[in-house]
């Protein structure tokens, strides 16, 4: 520990340079504008250093509790310089907190997570303050505050779950900003903003809906836009046995073969999922770049399913629900469709509708 003796001046001591030092650093930190994080982090490390290796030189030790014995003007030089010295600490370890952020390129996912470090970082340097600058018996006001947190948290329980459940959101990481995502009760929606206390959804109808984070994390989720925004529909359609179940699958698959709103890698699948004396049922399954693509592909499935099923002589098959009675469906290739021939298929086309 440094000598400073009655008859020391003040302004004569060498931890006056210290002190200057860490103020300094101070001043040039504010004085970096926020966006220019590697710059401030240098200058905190720079000034940490220094103010570090000073201190070791005058045997100063930040982390042991005033002695007693020092005068007036040294005890209050040695209280800023340790106390200086914590807050330079607690900078230079959210600065390399915030450099982390910024390499992972991903600042809005990680802010909860950076605000946790952060809160735990300056919980420390304060509680470091208040035992080795200004005496505190810390381990009494840790026992006195642990009876008022108790109280605290038993008042706040649904606030404090909603937190906790958004920090264990946060590092197991099941979406992120962005992610279009349902919930297992029908709620889905575009993630637009997750905070301490609740995840925004932007949803269909383009409304904003703000859910719990432990409604979240109970009810489970379904990451839509995992791994990628492709997303795989089905289309289920049944057609009356007015051709052989081959010939209605081929008609199918150049359906999705000729459908410009879906992806044809990987390739589009045509399955018959029943088959009974009045119909068969077909899946076409297939995927899209985009959720947001999903109405319109469907809708040109539809019209496409429609379009080719007309053209080689394939019905609808009537729902059971219809009040028309079918006594027994045409035979292979008897089909016949009162006034409708192949030139109404190309006059429903618009870029023929006006030709001759």
């Amino acid at each position: 520990m440094v000598d400073l003796g009655p008859a020391m001046n003040l302004w004569n001591s060498p931890l006056i340079y210290i002190v200057s030092l860490g103020l300094a650093g101070i001043v040039v930190w504010n004085l970096v504008p926020a966006r220019f994080a590697n710059a401030r982090l240098i200058v905190q490390l720079v000034f940490f250093l220094a103010m570090s290796i000073m201190v070791l030189e005058l045997r100063v030790v930040p982390y042991e509790p005033a002695r007693g014995d020092e005068t007036t003007s040294g005890a209050i030089l040695i209280g800023l310089v340790k106390l200086l010295w914590w807050v330079h600490l607690a900078w230079a370890l959210i600065g390399f907190v915030r450099i982390y952020v910024v390499f992972e390129r991903k600042p809005h996912e990680a802010r909860l997570l950076q605000d946790v470090v952060v809160g735990v970082v300056y919980t420390g340097m304060l509680l470091s303050i208040l035992a080795f600058v200004f005496a505190v018996p810390v381990g009494t006001l840790i026992a006195t505050s642990g009876v008022f947190a108790v109280m605290l948290g038993l008042a706040l329980q649904n606030t404090l779950g909603d937190v906790f459940s958004g920090i264990a959101l946060n590092l197991g990481r099941p979406y992120v900003l962005g992610n279009w995502i349902i919930l297992n009760d029908g709620t889905e929606g575009r993630v637009v903003e997750t905070n301490w206390r609740s995840t925004q959804l932007l949803t269909p109808a383009h409304n904003v809906i703000a859910l719990p984070n432990s409604l979240v994390a109970k009810i489970g989720v379904t990451n839509l836009s995992g791994p990628d925004e492709s997303h795989g529909l089905a289309v289920t359609v049944k057609m009356s046995l007015t051709k052989t179940p081959a010939i209605i699958v081929d008609t199918m698959r150049m359906v999705l073969l000729s459908c410009t709103s879906i992806l044809q890698d990987p390739s589009p699948v045509v399955a018959i999922t029943s088959l009974d004396a009045a119909a068969i049922e077909i899946e076409l399954s297939f995927r899209v770049a985009s959720l947001d693509q999903r109405i319109a592909a469907r809708n040109e499935i539809f019209d496409l399913v429609y379009r080719h099923s007309r053209s080689v002589g394939v019905l609808l098959a009537a729902p059971l629900s219809a009040s028309i009675a079918v006594t027994s469906p045409p035979i292979d290739g008897t089909a016949t469709y009162q006034g409708f021939a192949a030139i109404d298929l190309i006059k429903a086309i618009p870029i023929f509708s006006a030709l001759t």
